[in-house]
Formats: structure tokens, sequence, C-alpha cells
């Protein structure tokens, strides 16, 4: 009968867990599990009781950061005694009580605040909602409300990058200060990379005293400009390093915030730095002729042990992350040393070499209690029997490793880099390029399809990463961090059946007001809008969308080419077109409009659903829609990764069949520039005709006049007059110059 009960109970509290509150809202992300809302209101007492049980004596300290709690000391409460009915209450849970040992529960009423939890990171989870909800909120009341929650995966985090660019302790603190507001619980610490050795090592001084500066300070002009270390005390020297007692400051900071430090110390590739202060380490005994480590080197092994007997003093991790990304192998192929180990050892190739590397240090810090961590390069070769992956490279490397029984931590770059763009580039500070906008970052779903059912225990959690080459400056991390950390924080703590878009945009605006009281240079929403087409070919019906980064704007638009005023059409939900229009749209607020004028040319042209011939096929990087994209009715946006821009290394070259001969007036071709990762214009692009597909004309030839010099995002248009041909067949080719990639989302054709 108890059971019964209790059911029936279980159900009516789901029924009403996600019942907004009457007289107020809460805006708390990661999204709680169940919430319910209470009448009345907490405020907060010139002087507050604070009370917790012994468990949570150090956790209860961190009240003092709230911005309304005054109080003098904790009150210890005694096992056993009822809580009072008074004041802010750090209960542990007792035996019978059925919460979850990694929730916590957070009970406010009109007279005292309870959270209740089995231990201290659950715990300081609570006291992270309730720090956040005297944040978000305009007054120091608060809505009494019932909070039951948890998380959906274990290992939450965050990285930053401190060897391209440098950043002090305070700020360090800071980061790992809004990282304990929004429970992530893991500060991954690069510390280590060819731009700069940051640890002390005291049996290495070298490391700090030169290994730790480069001669100057943009890292991309260092980067293409010899890439030199210098000593430190230079008057040009550039870089910074932790003492070893600072590093330990910093765990044991983050540590009382529910935080665990995770150090990676690169090997065997990134590693420039070491071998221009440690030449005998490399393969050529020389400074800045490698960047790995050699492999058949024994002195090799005695290094990087030393170091990470130094490492481990100062991390308690569990994990130590030791890279293993992006070796380039040529050196070892050349080395005789290396070779000899390959022979030695039977390994296959240098990616077997790199694996009998990386499993020496795997079973090195297994002999000191630590297991490791490597990017999911560690999987070339054979991976090491206890390693974990994280697996970047998109989700491929996770897959296979969690099908084979490893754990695994996903953050692919298409949705966890947040180094790439957020928002339209033009205007913005240079990045390392892509475009992941922050509802990509939301709508990321940690565990892939591709996993087994048996094998997604796996899946540890999720992690974003911050490389900074193009963040010089602690400002400029936090605008690029802000708020998307705070969507992927959702994403990893949140169940998937509890995410919503809307509902996580609708809280997201108290937190503009948290993140300006902690001084946080976030990024602020644009006021652009971002007009896209979807083409339906059996209905011949383009269905044009159009969406902001504001909330709930008010949108006008007219499809006529007319500049869009407050009395035109209001945007809401899908704009029906079944022929050639231009679409422009603006926000408007007080009758006035926001920002620029946005445009988009929907072109319904006599191309699509056409054949495409691929004379020179598509990247299998970057197929796009394979076939159907060039002539799908659909452009692409912002970024050459969202499935609609196709990619080509060498010429483009296709040939599209209209299937009879037709009059013809006009073919359109958009391309786009991004000279970071390595995207161009083509150099010129022609159009031929043909009757037969056999025999073409050349009809015109349109050469780029976008320089390559441009760092900027660019698109180019190339327009051609076909007045005066019939034709069945069109070949377009565009040279590719610069042997990147060139991106083309469709042909327009009338």
């Amino acid at each position: 009968m108890k059971r019964a009960i209790a059911s029936s109970f279980s159900l009516l509290f789901c029924l009403f867990s996600n019942i907004s509150f009457a007289q107020d809202s809460l805006a708390i992300i990661p999204k709680p599990l169940q919430q319910i809302s209470r009448p009345g209101y907490y405020s907060y007492a010139p002087e507050t009781e604070v009370y917790s049980s012994t468990s949570f004596l150090e956790a209860a300290d961190l009240l003092r950061e709230h911005p309304y709690l005054k109080f003098n000391k904790i009150k210890k409460l005694r096992p056993g005694k009822k809580a009072p009915l008074k004041g802010i209450i750090l209960l542990e849970a007792g035996k019978g009580d059925t919460l979850a040992i990694n929730a916590y529960r957070l009970e406010i009423s009109t007279d005292r605040i309870l959270i209740t939890a089995h231990q201290p990171e659950a715990i300081l989870n609570g006291i992270a909602t309730l720090r956040q909800l005297a944040l978000t909120r305009k007054d120091s009341r608060l809505p009494a409300v019932w909070i039951q929650d948890q998380p959906a995966f274990g290992y939450r985090g965050l990285m930053l990058d401190v060897s391209r660019h440098f950043f002090p302790i305070p700020f360090l603190k800071k980061y790992i200060d809004l990282m304990s507001l929004y429970k992530l619980n893991t500060f991954h610490w690069h510390l280590t990379d060819g731009a700069g050795w940051r640890l002390e090592i005291k049996k290495y001084p070298e490391l700090t005293s030169k290994a730790a500066w480069r001669t100057n300070a943009n890292w991309k002009y260092w980067w293409n400009n010899g890439r030199q270390y210098s000593e430190m005390g230079s008057p040009n020297a550039f870089g910074g390093y932790y003492t070893a007692e600072e590093a330990k400051d910093l765990v044991k900071y983050a540590a009382k915030r529910g935080i665990t430090v995770i150090p990676e110390i690169e090997m065997p590739a990134h590693t420039e730095e070491v071998l221009a202060a440690y030449p005998n380490l490399s393969c050529y005994g020389l400074p800045y002729k490698n960047s790995e480590f050699c492999i058949g080197n024994e002195d090799t092994f005695r290094f990087l042990q030393d170091v990470l007997d130094e490492v481990i003093e100062i991390f308690p991790s569990k994990y130590i992350h030791i890279g293993g990304d992006e070796a380039d192998k040529s050196a070892w192929k050349q080395c005789p040393k290396c070779q000899k180990v390959i022979k030695d050892f039977d390994l296959k190739d240098e990616h077997g070499l790199q694996s009998y590397a990386v499993k020496r240090m795997e079973t090195y810090l297994k002999s000191k209690g630590r297991k490791l961590i490597g990017w999911d390069e560690i999987l070339e070769g054979g991976l090491a029997p206890e390693a974990t992956v994280m697996s970047w490279r998109g989700e491929k490397g996770g897959i296979e490793a969690a099908n084979s029984g490893h754990d695994v931590i996903m953050t692919p770059g298409s949705h966890l880099y947040l180094d790439a763009y957020q928002t339209n580039p033009i205007g913005q500070p240079e990045a390392i390029g892509g475009y992941l906008p922050l509802k990509k970052v939301y709508g990321y779903q940690p565990i892939p399809a591709e996993i087994n059912a048996d094998k997604r225990k796996h899946v540890l959690g999720i992690q974003a990463n911050v490389w900074t080459e193009y963040m010089p400056t602690t400002s400029q991390v936090e605008y690029m961090v802000f708020p998307r950390a705070m969507a992927m924080a959702e994403a990893a703590w949140t169940a998937e059946g509890q995410k919503n878009w809307s509902d996580f945009q609708t809280r997201l605006q108290k937190h503009y007001l948290l993140l300006q009281r902690l001084n946080v240079n976030y990024y602020p929403p644009s006021n652009e809008l971002s007009i896209l087409s979807k083409f339906d070919i059996a209905e011949k019906k383009a269905v044009v969308t159009i969406s902001s980064e504001q909330f709930k704007p008010e949108i006008r638009y007219t499809t006529d080419g007319t500049n869009p005023i407050a009395s035109s059409p209001l945007y809401q939900d899908g704009i029906s077109l079944n022929a050639t229009a231009k679409v422009k749209a603006v926000i408007f607020k007080n009758q006035q409009p926001l920002g620029k004028i946005q445009e988009l040319e929907l072109d319904v042209h006599k191309a699509i659903g056409k054949k495409v011939i691929y004379n020179n096929k598509w990247s299998s990087s970057y197929p796009a829609q394979k076939e159907l994209t060039l002539v799908n009715g659909q452009t692409g946006d912002l970024t050459y990764g969202d499935g609609q821009w196709q990619g080509f290394l060498g010429d483009f070259d296709v040939t599209i069949d209209l299937e009879n001969p037709i009059p013809l007036t006009q073919l359109k071709i958009r391309f786009m520039q991004l000279t970071g990762p390595g995207v161009y214009m083509p150099a010129n692009v022609t159009v031929a005709v043909s009757e037969d597909g056999v025999v073409f004309k050349n009809i015109q030839k349109v050469e780029n006049d976008v320089p390559y010099t441009d760092a900027s995002l660019r698109f180019k248009t190339f327009m051609f007059d076909l007045k005066g041909n019939n034709a069945r067949y069109l070949r377009v080719t565009g040279k590719n110059e610069k042997k990147g990639f060139m991106f083309s989302d469709e042909v327009v054709v009338y």
C-alpha cells in the first residue's frame, strides 16, 4: 500500500514539477530537474543565522560570498537534531532520505532556506543555485520554491589554454567562480604548448626561464615570423608561468567550489618550447628543428616522468591530461633511434610508435595512482588499456572508444570549441574561424546514437574548449566564453527531455544582470538577423525563416525589395514564396529600426532539382547535401560547416544538366573566403554551354577581386550574362589557385 501511495505522489509531483511561479519567476541555469512554486517570499534579514551539518562546514563558508547574507559564524548541527525553523540550513540527508547520492534539495519558504544533500559536491551545487538566484534578481526577496536537482552527467568541463596567452591567477579564480555558479565541475588547465610552458618544474628550470617566454606578445605575428623563444628578463620577452605554490593555491581554491583541476602536459607533440630549452630530447638534437619528442631517446621518458612527478605533487586530480594530438611523425621516420624502437618492439609504424609512448606514460601514471586522458589521436596505433579519450575531431573517436569499452568525454569542435565566431565575423574581433552560435552549443546532445546502448555509460560527460590564439586579454576570453559556456553547462547538466531552447532563452535574459554584476565582458546579442530559405522541390515553394539573437524581437519585413518600415508586415513564423523575391528585414523598437537591414535574394530558378555531374568531386569532409547541394534552392549561412556549403579541394568543376535545351539569360554562383582555416576564393570562374554535353563553348570568365590577404569573412557572387544562348548543359569551373578549400552553396540559373 505504501508503494502505491508513493507512486501516486510521484505521478502528481511530475505533473506539477514544471509549473511556473504564479507570484514571480526564477531563472536557474542549468534548468533544475524538478521545481515547484510555493506561496510567499523569503526576505534576507540584516543578520542571518547559518547552520550546517559537520560534513558541510567547509562548503558553508562559501555562503560568505552570497551578496545578501551576513553572519558571524556557522553553527554546527548535531547529528539527529531537527533542522531549525529559521535561517539558512545545510543539512546532511538522513539514511531514509530517497534523495539521489549526487542530488540536492533546495526548499525556500517564508522563514528559512534549507539545502539537503548526501555529499559536499551536491551541497555545493545547491549553494550555487542559491547564489545564482540572488545575482539574477533586482531585489533581495526570493520566491518560495521547492527544487530537487541532479546532473545528467558527472563530468562537466571547461578548458582554458594559457600557453598561447598567459592569464594571471586572479582571472583564473574569476573563471572558476563563474564555472561554479553554473555547476561546471572540471577545469582543464592547458598549461603547455608550443607557444609557451606555464608551470614551474623545479628540476628543469629552463622550462620557466626560457620556454615560458617568446619574442612577441601577438601570437599570430610570432607564429608567422620564426617562432623564437626568449630569456626571462629580456625587454621584449612575453609570457609568464605559475609557480608550484600558485598552482597549488588555485587547485585548493577550485576544490572549495567543487571543481577539480586537471592539468595538461603536452606530449609527444606541441613541444617546440621544451625542445628549444632541451634540444637533446628531439630527434635532430637541435633547437627549432622538431615539434615532437624523440620517442627512441630514453632521456625523453626520464624527462617526462620527472615532470609528471612534480605535476602529481601539485594536482591531486584522478586524471592527468597528456595531450597526444597532432603529432607530425616525419622526424620519427628519419630517426634511427625511433626506428630502432619500432623494430625492437615489433610496432607496425609511427602510429604504433606514438601508441607505445602513450602506453608507457599510462603505465607510469597508473603506478602513481593516476589515470591518463588524451585527445582522440591517442586511438591511433592502439589505445592504452585504461586511457580516457577526449573526442574533439567530431564524435567518431568518442564513438569508437566508447564502443570498445573506454571512458569518453565528448568535446567536438563543431559544437564545443568556443574560439569560433559566435555571430557574423564582420565587425567582430578576429577568431580562428568557423561559426558557433549560442543555439548550436545549446543543442548539443552528448551521447551519439552510434554508441551501443550498453556502452553509453562510458560517456562521462562533455567539455567546452577555449583555445586562445586570438584571445590576448582576459576581457576577450570572457567575450568568447559567455554566455556560450552557460548553454554548454545546461547541455551537460539537464536531462535531454528537459531541455528547451525557447525556455533557455527566457531564463538567459535574467543572467545578463548576473554577468554585469560580476563585471563579465560577455558577448551581447546582436541586432543582426539571419534570413534563410528552405526549398521544397516537389511543391516548388520556398519557406523563408528569419531569426535573431535578440529575445522576442519585433521583426518587420518586405518581399518586394523595398526597405521595411514600421508598418511593414510583422514576421511571425516563416514566409512562403513560390517566385523569385528579394526579402528584406530589420528589427524595430519604438517604431525605429535597430541595426542594419538584412536581405536575402530568393532565387526560384531553372536549375533547381536538376542533375549535377561532378567532374571533380566534393571533399569527403564537406559533402553538404551531396549531389543536390548546388541546385536545392537554398543558400548557406555564415559557416562552411552548416550543411549547405559544399567544400572542394582542387578545382571546382561541375556540369548541370537542364534536361532540355532552353534559352538562358543569367548564371550566378557564390563562394566564401576565410583565410584563417584555409578557405579561399577561386582565382576565376568560367562558364561554358553545350547542347550535347560533349562540345562546350566558353561564354565568359570572371576574375576574382577579393584579396587573398583579406583575413575577414568574405562572400562573392560571380555573375555571368548568358543572354542569346540556348543550351541543355552548363559547365562551371573555378580555378583553385591557393590549393586550399573552396566552398560554394548554389548555382543559380535563369
